[in-house]
């Protein structure tokens, strides 16, 4: 019966967007309804609320979108949702100022000349207004208005001049900063977590194991990564367009002529070029850049954009005036003082300690104040000028509450999809599918790109992503990441704003087109870049690369970046370590035969062990490598013979655990209609309908491989064989490097121990002449200071007795004094074998640490060199097939 509610839950919606009815009441109106019905359909036909629902009822449906409110608004890990009211009052003020339109002006005067240079100048000005503005409406209009009379002015095509300025408008969805990048980030997350839960039930039902690896979890995604993520497709898709435009006018001059510039290039043309192009590209890198690099999170990389596009939107509304450029000469003269004092004083207040750091901080509070001067004046500027400040606002509030009405609205439709098993049949539909995650992905993007002739992308955004998002990402076989399959649904969206018969962009271009423009012209327009943005969402589809690199890279480089340690990176650690391996092996080789010739006679037995254990081991390193290499490749050439059974085998075992629920269904159902003795007919139709799926089952097991058994132990044999090998040699890496990292630090340590022997001495002096609660403190404290050294435990185990002998009987001083000289002997001893390896084992050691800290202490070292993050960037933005272990 739910079905049926499934239904009437996806007509109601289809009939509300379709009537006209305002999305953000559609949506959860449309669930609320339908849950309405259902509940009281229930309590009259069956007396329980519950009895139409596949999953909870009204009640929990009700408590499901409490959470989601909850979640939206007060969820401190939702906080990305906060830079979207921030984008969009940065595209709606560099709109109102007119600063987007100076920059389409001065680029149209500079490519003009070029053949089709109108038309690729129009997408390079909707390319950078995409990186501040991301509004389509906006920029589809400013330029509609401004680009379309000169086109047509210069005998463009119509429908070429048309497609070019619905497509430009439309890159404001997918290159960065973009609202839609947002809201998929936010969806995907929660996505990407019931995937992993799916993915590890997978796991604990294929291997019986409660704990799944870590490097087999789903990889989520956050806003920064969507935009990174986003760039390089977003560039592709713009290089795509210019290189449209430019053949079609080499090919067909007549349709994109060249448009020679009446002017003349001198020095007062490139400084009107510079002035009109300078600040969005500023904004541009300052924005994306602190979030590429990792200074800013997108929230305030939003709030930077925002005041950066206030300060140029208010000299921009002063254009010829005097002082117009007051405010912004302010607040980059304070920006850049700001970071000389930060690279000349601590600005932490709290860790001032001299009147250094005091005047430092005085100069900042200045430079501070300054810069809210200049921005406080812009604001006032846009205030008083056409009321644009009022009317950037206020637009910047209706669209960030229809974005948030509509998200909540989504995520009721949502849980009302769910607790009618929308989720399970859809998950049963693409799951049935033959052809397996790839088969699954066309249909899902074939249905968004559907769903685009009617919907926005903000519908489908929310709608669509969050019901088969779980499911893509969940299938181990594709491996993808969250990122890679935001960024493709992100330019299929795309295309909704160009397709007919609601493509937005069109309406937007209509309304400002002049009368001689025929609808029919925009639309055949529209299609050509329709077609590009399909080969761009083919190109990042093959290649996720393009998609993945850029975030990983971003990631491995950043102060947060995980150290090399880390289980995730191990494998594609490992790929570029054994590379250097094989390029310095005699190099390694002969200077750990160079270290091991030294003489350790001088330094403890102990050391002189585990220094001779750590060469030893070095060298152990490369036969342990080829134990490695050698058991991944017996690995790797299994999985060729060994794939096909395991999918054969896997697909059966699907379907066997189907039956198996439905046996024990009809078993539950047999039980009750025995106890209730009523309905003997339905008893019989369920006795009769387990003996079938009984046969069914018996028959369909007879079908598993007959070799499934001995290659699924097969192939466990040998996966456990490769990882012990991979454990074998990072131990051992591991144990040889840390002796070599625990030495430099000893002998580095011994000028401040030694200037610490002094105190020791004093704590005689102490237990003599001191009280003994004051001379149990003062060893305390001394105890607290050797903490910071390395390897002196026997000296703070002797003062540390000392002071409980104190603690135990206040008059047993010699006892104690005996325990403090014991200690100053053993500090002595220390300084003296640390004083001897100084001079000389040093800086054989250093010169021996340089030879191997990149291949055997690679895993120990704090952090990843940028090359080697590139590579291993590159390694992990390839999706690796982990199917065979589920």
């Amino acid at each position: 019966m739910e079905t049926y509610f499934l239904i009437l839950l996806v007509v109601t919606m289809a009939f509300a967007l379709i009537s006209g009815f305002p999305v953000a009441f559609a949506l959860p109106g449309s669930a609320i309804l339908t849950i309405t019905l259902a509940a009281l359909s229930g309590y009259v036909f069956e007396g329980d609320t519950d009895a139409y629902f596949a999953l909870g009822g009204p009640n929990q449906w009700l408590s499901a979108g409490v959470t989601n409110f909850r979640s939206l608004y007060w969820n401190v890990e939702r906080d990305t949702l906060i830079a979207i009211p921030l984008f969009v009052f940065m595209g709606i003020m560099l709109q109102r100022s007119k600063i987007a339109e100076d920059l389409l002006v001065a680029m149209a005067q500079l490519f003009g000349p070029v053949p089709g240079g109108l038309g690729i100048s129009v997408v390079f000005v909707g390319a950078l207004l995409a990186a501040t503005t991301g509004i389509v409406g906006a920029t589809v209009i400013a330029m509609g208005m401004i680009s379309l009379p000169a086109m047509l002015r210069n005998n463009y095509s119509k429908s070429l001049a048309c497609g070019t300025i619905c497509a430009s408008g439309t890159l404001g969805q997918i290159i960065p900063p973009s609202i839609v990048l947002i809201i998929l980030a936010d969806q995907l997350s929660n996505a990407a977590d019931q995937a992993a839960t799916m993915r590890k039930a997978d796991y604990r039902e294929a291997t019986g194991s409660f704990s799944m690896p870590g490097d087999f979890d789903v990889v989520s995604a956050s806003a920064g990564d969507m935009f990174m993520g986003a760039f390089i497709p977003g560039l592709i898709l713009v290089g795509l367009y210019m290189l449209y435009i430019l053949i079609t006018a080499i090919i067909s001059p007549e349709k994109a002529p060249p448009v020679p510039f009446e002017g003349k290039y001198d020095r007062r043309f490139a400084v009107k070029i510079l002035i009109a192009l300078t600040p969005p590209l500023t904004l541009i890198l300052v924005v994306l850049g602190s979030i590429i690099f990792g200074i800013a999170t997108v929230n305030q990389a939003g709030a930077v954009g925002a005041v950066g596009a206030l300060i140029m939107g208010s000299y921009r509304l002063m254009a010829g005036k005097p002082r117009a450029y007051y405010p912004a000469i302010i607040a980059i003269t304070s920006l850049f003082v700001l970071a000389v004092l930060i690279q000349m004083f601590d600005l932490n207040i709290k860790n001032i300690q001299n009147t250094s750091d005091a005047f430092g901080i005085t100069l900042a509070g200045i430079t501070v104040l300054a810069l809210l001067a200049s921005i406080g004046w812009s604001v006032w500027r846009a205030y008083r000028i056409d009321d644009t400040l009022v009317g950037v606002m206020t637009e910047t509030a209706k669209t960030t509450s229809m974005v948030f009405i509509i998200l909540i609205g989504a995520a009721m439709l949502t849980s009302a999809f769910r607790a009618f098993g929308g989720e399970e049949l859809v998950k049963g539909y693409l799951t049935s599918l033959p052809g397996g995650f790839w088969v699954q992905f066309i249909v899902v993007m074939a249905v968004i790109f559907f769903l685009g002739f009617f919907l926005d992308f903000i519908e489908i955004a929310v709608v669509v992503v969050p019901i088969v998002a779980p499911i893509l990402l969940a299938d181990p076989g594709a491996n993808i990441t969250a990122v890679w399959l935001g960024v493709m649904i992100g330019l299929n969206i795309q295309t909704s704003f160009l397709t007919p018969p609601f493509g937005f962009a069109l309406f937007y271009l209509r309304g400002v087109a002049p009368p001689q423009i025929k609808t029919t012209q925009i639309y055949k327009g529209a299609v050509a870049f329709i077609g590009l943005q399909l080969l761009g969402l083919t190109i990042a589809g093959f290649y996720p690369p393009l998609v993945n690199y850029l975030p990983n890279k971003t990631y491995l480089t950043s102060e947060t970046a995980p150290p090399p340690s880390n289980p995730k990176l191990q494998q594609c650690l490992e790929n570029s370590v054994f590379e250097d391996y094989d390029a310095n092996r005699k190099a390694i080789m002969a200077s750990i035969n160079q270290i091991k010739s030294i003489s350790l006679s001088y330094l403890p037995i102990n050391y002189q062990h585990d220094l001779t254990e750590s060469f030893n081991k070095a060298l152990k390193s490369f036969s342990l490598i080829e134990e490695v290499k050698g058991s991944r490749s017996e690995l790797e050439r299994f999985k060729i013979a060994y794939r096909p059974i395991h999918q054969d085998a896997r697909a059966i075992e699907r379907k066997l655990i189907t039956l198996n629920k439905q046996i024990e269904l009809a078993s539950e159902l047999i039980s009750d209609l025995t106890k209730s003795g009523i309905d003997y007919v339905l008893l019989d139709q369920q006795i009769s309908l387990k003996k079938g799926l009984q046969q069914n089952f018996d028959q369909l097991k007879t079908n598993l491989p007959s070799q499934w058994s001995d290659s699924k132990q097969r192939f466990d044999q040998l996966f456990e064989l490769a990882n012990k090998a991979s454990r074998n040699y990072r131990r051992n890496a591991d144990e040889s490097y840390e002796v070599i990292q625990i030495m430099q630090k000893m002998i580095s340590e011994n000028e401040s121990l030694k200037a610490n022997l002094p105190n020791l001495k004093l704590l005689i002096t102490a237990i003599e002449n001191q009280p003994a609660l004051q001379a149990i403190e003062q060893i305390k404290r001394y105890t607290d200071r050797l903490a910071d050294f390395t390897n002196v435990s026997s000296v703070q185990t002797s003062v540390s007795k000392a002071r409980r002998i104190l603690k135990k009987d206040a008059s047993d001083t010699e006892k104690s004094i005996d325990k403090v000289r014991l200690a100053i002997k053993e500090m002595s001893s220390e300084i003296e074998w640390r004083q001897q390896a100084e001079k000389r084992l040093m800086s054989d050691l250093a010169i021996y640490n340089e030879a191997i800290r990149m291949t055997v202490g690679m895993r120990l070292q704090e952090q990843l060199t940028p090359n080697q993050a590139g590579s291993i960037a590159s390694c992990l933005a390839v999706h690796r097939d982990i199917s065979l272990h589920f």
